[in-house]
């Protein structure tokens, strides 16, 4: 039995299918068209699906999508009502987009299925996508789930349980109040793109001081202890605008919103700073209103707001679940899966078995891409390579390159499905060096010099560099954790008087690349199941330097999906700093490549946000 998820027409649309309840193939729409956050109906992800499991539309047992498009409607058609006059030209430009696409929905899916599919269609609610996506693929046999995001069809955030071949939604916030548009109405006045600068909002946190807590919870959220908030919309202008904040908003934080690509100040680091407390106290309320009310004693969580991993750290830490399992594809490209695995299990009545260490399979669920398709490839761009023969003469090869400060791309086996790249589609790094965190960000990456990167850390060895349990692993960069204080350079104490960005070249461990401002990072465990290849190159790099951590980071610059195609690696290799690229077997040498003339035009393609 086949069963395709289809999330799209909002943000990051993907597809997703299953054969018999397991997930064969899974990918978001941007990385086929090269559009970040494509938010269109997925055509080449669904053909992708498809050709992996070697049928075509006709073959489909049932296709689901992962929302509810007439509660969608309501809640724009009720908001508008609610705010006018001030909503009406906001209701003018949404509803033909809505007309368009959501309502015609039965006929959009039979159209970008080429009219061949004559099954059911299903849809799923927004948050039962997200609660399905965090519970299914889980390695528990129960468990509490807490979802929290932007909005759904009404809801932002819920709070439920999973057992056997069931997700139960037992509480729910609703729209307008939601933590994840507070979150996004910040990354809009702090001068970064709504729906894709969280991240940045999160990384810029550490070099701030938390001084506007008691601004921001005296007037904008009500945190309450039973896990639900409410925020007071005069500050907002999300409802009935084209903005996010309002002049009531820039007059209590005394200023307009920051011009995006302008210079940052201590007061944006501050706000950010404030803001992730704020989000903390929130999301560690709702996780204690889960445990409290669930009585389960391990957690699920999905949603973008579960893309916090700060956040997911401290949920961790303070101890309310024994564990935590975190949809890497927490945001809407996950519903795709949600809104299958809900099929199989609801509509279906399938019974679910809990799979370790999970049944995300590593998340490796998109295009894979053979020798022959990849020297078909690189021959095309006239490339230069050496081919090995055998795959752990690649990675001694690649470890002793890393050894020597170079710059590696980084591409095997099958795509990352979500936001994280896990080791098939990284750019990759010394994390011994004093430069490297700023030569990654400037010359390859194209971006702010204060984000942080990643470590991955052979999972047997993690507890001797990173303060995270021993029973803990984090195959999907989803939480962070402080570097041990044995591995550390100074304290916190010798740069108490230092500001913002001049905290930013200090060196504060032996592993200076990847420790962040505040002594923490943002690690991935790499383990022999989950990725072999990868963690072969992990343990190559270790013989020779005695170090078990690399630097990892999406395969991609700035404002650019991350790659899929071998075609779409040599293009970012050969316009950007990286000095080596690794497909498969295949290892290029920048100084042996043939000279391109297309910088400039390949990085006017992405928009850099």
């Amino acid at each position: 039995m086949y069963i395709l998820g289809i999330s799209a027409f909002y943000h990051d649309s993907a597809a997703c299918l299953l054969r018999e309840g397991t997930v064969v193939a899974a990918a978001q729409e941007e990385r086929f068209t090269r559009v970040k956050h494509d938010p269109g109906f997925p055509k080449n992800a669904v053909q992708y699906c498809l050709d992996t499991a070697g049928i075509d539309a006709s073959q489909l047992d049932c296709v689901v999508f992962y929302e509810k498009p007439l509660l969608h409607l309501e809640r724009l058609l009720e908001t508008a009502l609610a705010e006018a006059p001030r909503g009406f030209g906001m209701f003018l430009k949404m509803i033909p987009v809505w007309a368009g696409q959501k309502l015609r929905m039965p006929r959009l899916i039979d159209s970008g299925l080429g009219d061949l599919y004559k099954g059911p269609l299903l849809f799923t609610a927004h948050h039962e996508s997200h609660a399905a996506s965090a519970f299914f693929p889980s390695p528990f046999d129960e468990a509490a789930i807490c979802t929290i995001d932007g909005v759904g069809e009404w809801s932002t955030t819920t709070i439920g349980y999973g057992e056997g071949n069931r997700v139960h939604l037992t509480e729910e916030i609703r729209f307008p109040h939601s933590l994840g548009l507070l979150y996004s109405a910040f990354t809009y006045y702090l001068g970064f793109k709504v729906n894709s600068g969280e991240y940045k909002v999160m990384g810029l946190a550490p070099y701030g001081d938390p001084k506007y807590v008691d601004l921001i919870t005296d007037n904008l959220i009500d945190i309450r202890e039973d896990g639900s908030y409410w925020m007071d919309m005069r500050y907002f202008n999300y409802c009935a605008g084209e903005t996010m904040t309002g002049p009531k908003f820039d007059e209590l934080f005394g200023a307009p919103a920051r011009k995006p690509e302008s210079q940052l100040t201590q007061r944006e680091m501050d706000i950010a700073a404030s803001l992730q407390v704020v989000t903390e106290r929130v999301m560690l309320n709702i996780a204690r209103r889960a445990r409290e009310t669930t009585g389960k004693k391990n957690l699920c969580l999905a949603g973008g707001c579960a893309l916090n991993c700060v956040a997911n750290g401290r949920i961790l830490r303070e101890k309310i679940f024994d564990k935590i399992w975190i949809q890497p594809a927490a945001g809407d490209a996950g519903g795709a899966l949600g809104a299958a695995l809900t099929a199989w299990h609801h509509a279906y009545d399938k019974p679910r078995s809990s799979v370790k260490p999970d049944g995300q399979y590593g998340s490796y669920l998109g295009p894979a891409f053979n020798d022959e398709q990849t020297q078909t490839a690189l021959d095309a761009e006239k490339a230069v390579y050496t081919r090995f023969e055998k795959a752990e003469d690649v990675a001694e090869a690649t470890a002793q390159i890393l050894a020597e400060e170079k710059v590696v791309g980084w591409f095997q086996g099958r795509m990352e499905y979500g936001p994280r790249a896990l080791g098939n589609r990284s750019i990759l790094g010394d994390p011994r060096s004093d430069r490297m965190q700023k030569v990654l960000n400037l010359k390859i990456k194209f971006r702010e010099s204060f984000r942080p990167f990643a470590p991955s850390v052979l999972a047997d060895k993690c507890s001797e560099y990173f303060d995270l349990p021993e029973d803990v692993d984090s195959p999907y960069m989803l939480l962070v954790a402080d570097v041990q204080s044995d591995k550390r350079r100074g304290n916190r104490d010798e740069e108490r008087h230092l500001f913002g960005l001049d905290r930013l070249n200090r060196a504060r461990s032996v592993i200076p690349a990847i420790t962040h401002v505040d002594y923490s990072a943002r690690i991935q465990t790499v383990d022999k199941e989950r990725n072999p290849v990868y963690y072969r190159l992990i343990e190559a790099f270790e013989r020779l330097t005695g170090c078990p951590v690399i630097i990892n980071t999406s395969f991609n610059v700035r404002g650019e999906p991350i790659v899929c195609s071998p075609a779409d690696a040599y293009r970012c290799f050969m316009n950007t700093g990286m000095d080596v690229l690794v497909v498969g077997n295949y290892l290029l040498r920048k100084e042996d490549q043939p000279v391109r003339e297309d910088r400039e035009e390949y990085l006017k393609q992405f928009q850099l946000d």
